[in-house]
Order: C-alpha cells, then structure tokens, then sequence
C-alpha cells in the first residue's frame, strides 16, 4: 500500500513516499481502507520532535490519526460493522499505534464509529481528534442548557467544534478570535464573537456578564492565556482547558473556588484505557451532526498524500481556517 513515513524526525520535508505491506486483520479490529485523513498540532509536534515527546513511536513511523474510510474486514469479537460500513476515528500515529497516511489502517473498533451520514468523507475525517476533546471538555464541565459558555480560540480545530457543541446543548456561547475572518466565522458558528486584541477580559466579562463571569471557559489556547480563563470564569466555576503544560499560579482559580480540568484525549489510545469511551462520543457526534448541529469547518487548500509535508507547513503557518485534510 501507498504511504507517507518518517525516518528522521524534523522539518515537514522529512516525509518519504513508500510502499508497505498491507496490515492483517486483528482481533477486535476493523481493516479500513482509508479516504481521508486530517492534520493535527500533535502531529506537527510528533513530526518535529520524535523521541523528546513520549508518546511519539519510534523511526521508521508512520504518523496521522484522523481519518475517515470504508471497513474491509471485520475481526474476530466485533460487532456493529460489517464490510462497506463507512466509518471514522482516531487510532493510530502515536506510541505503537500505526497512522493514517497511508491507504489501510488496522483500527482498534472502539476507537472507530460509524460515519455521520451526512458528512463527506473529509469532513469526517477532520472531526475524530477535535470532535472528542470538544464534546469530553464540555461533558466534564457539565455543561447545561442556559448556562454561559466562553471558547477561548473559537476559529481553531478544537475551538470551532466546541462553539457547535455547546451552542447545541442550549449554552449561550461567546468565542474570542482576532480579525475580521475569525469574527465572521465564530459568529456565524452560533457564538458572539470577542476580540481578544481590542477588549480585556475585564471588559468583555463586564460586558456580556455583568462583571459576574462565564459558567464555564472552554480554553483551547492554553498556556499563558489560562490566566485569562480564570480571570473570565465566575466564582465557583468551570474552566477546561486543552494545553497546560506550563507553570502557573493557581492563586487566582483557588480564590474563586475554580474547577480545572485538563483534557488530553490520547489517554485511550496511549493506555488502551476506556478506548469504547472514544467510540461512543463519535457515535454521539453522528447523532448531533446529523441533526445538522455540527458541521466541521475545513481549510480552503487541498492536499493529497503525497502533499502531507505542505499539509504541516500549512497549520504551522497559523493561516489556516478550519480543519486542514488530506485526501488518500
């Protein structure tokens, strides 16, 4: 089969076009025949850093873990498939784990789920990795109907499936972003747009909450820009957060009694730990996007496998808008 793989790890050129074996079917698995798969910063970061980051595999690797396809064969122990089924996931390209730039992928099944219907196979495809974080930070926040919902980076991967999300659990949502394209798309997203680069987070709160703060902040920027969290979250509550690794005074969360929590949804695949968990927000996906409350956004440019080294280049360069996805 057709594949992309890296010897070295580095700069996006590293990628070496090559032929491999096609996988055998396992044991509670699904062989997939894959249409498309999409780009992620963790793979930028498994890209460009390999052995420094742990859950990276080893050289040769094959990365990628989005991807959306059509089920060839059926292993021992699952049920709910069968030859032809399209379906999507995220379930390979870190650790020992196999990615998806390459024509088959051998998925554990309940990292997999059927495709919603009324998705293409790219817009399936750009969902897996950015669909679970959104719909697992906003369950673990609680999220209700009339609660006030702030998305910290609403344009983003993550983020813009998080307005959709909490927009369909009844939250009343408000999303920051920076300039006129990302203010058009969050607000057409169902979200008030904010802009970070001419209101303070003093301002914004005041504004749209009376200085009282957000039910809950949903931060798919991270980093330094928790600090803005906690100052925009209300007393007792909620923020979730999708990149923390960095030190941090917690003074300001422990003095309004701020619940954190921290959402790194390649647990399952690392540990193979709850991995049916997975499987059944995709499926809870579906649903919601066939009832035409999400719908993945996806970057202008068009790629194919051979293509995957400019793919990265393109997230890297912080112009894309939505998903960026390559064709197989």
């Amino acid at each position: 089969m057709r594949a992309m793989i890296v010897n070295t790890f580095g700069d996006p050129d590293v990628f070496e076009a090559v032929e491999l074996p096609k996988p055998t079917i396992k044991t509670g698995h699904l062989l997939v025949k894959i249409s498309a798969t999409s780009v992620n910063i963790v793979d930028t970061m498994i890209r460009q850093m390999g052995a420094k980051l742990p859950l990276s595999p080893q050289a040769p690797a094959l990365l990628g873990m989005d991807f959306a396809g059509v089920v060839e064969e059926v292993g021992e122990d699952v049920t709910g498939y069968q030859v032809g089924d399209e379906v999507y996931g995220c379930a390979g390209g870190l650790a020992d784990l196999p990615g998806t730039l390459a024509e088959y992928i051998v998925a554990d099944a309940n990292l997999v789920a059927l495709k919603p219907k009324n998705l293409t196979m790219r817009e399936a495809a750009a969902l897996p990795l950015v669909g679970i974080t959104a719909y697992e930070g906003l369950q673990r926040a609680g999220v209700k109907p009339g609660q006030s919902v702030l998305v910290h980076g609403g344009s983003g991967g993550v983020g813009h499936v998080a307005i959709q999300l909490a927009h369909h659990f009844g939250a009343k949502v408000y999303s920051t972003g920076s300039g006129d394209p990302q203010m058009a798309l969050i607000e057409r997203l169902g979200a008030t747009p904010i802009n970070y680069r001419t209101e303070s987070v003093e301002s914004y709160v005041q504004k749209h909450t009376n200085g009282a703060g957000f039910d809950i902040v949903f931060d798919s920027v991270g980093g330094a820009n928790m600090a803005n969290s906690f100052e925009a979250a209300r007393l007792n509550g909620q923020v979730a957060t999708t990149v923390s690794m960095i030190e941090l005074d917690l003074t300001p969360a422990h003095f309004k009694g701020l619940s954190l929590h921290v959402i790194f949804m390649l647990i399952p695949m690392l540990h193979n730990y709850h991995r049916e968990e997975h499987g059944r927000i995709l499926t809870a996906l579906k649903t919601i996007a066939e009832a035409g409350d999400l719908k993945p956004v996806l970057d202008e440019t068009l790629y194919d496998l051979a293509d995957i080294g400019k793919a990265h280049e393109r997230l890297a360069s912080g112009k894309a808008m939505g998903k960026i996805v390559v064709s197989v």
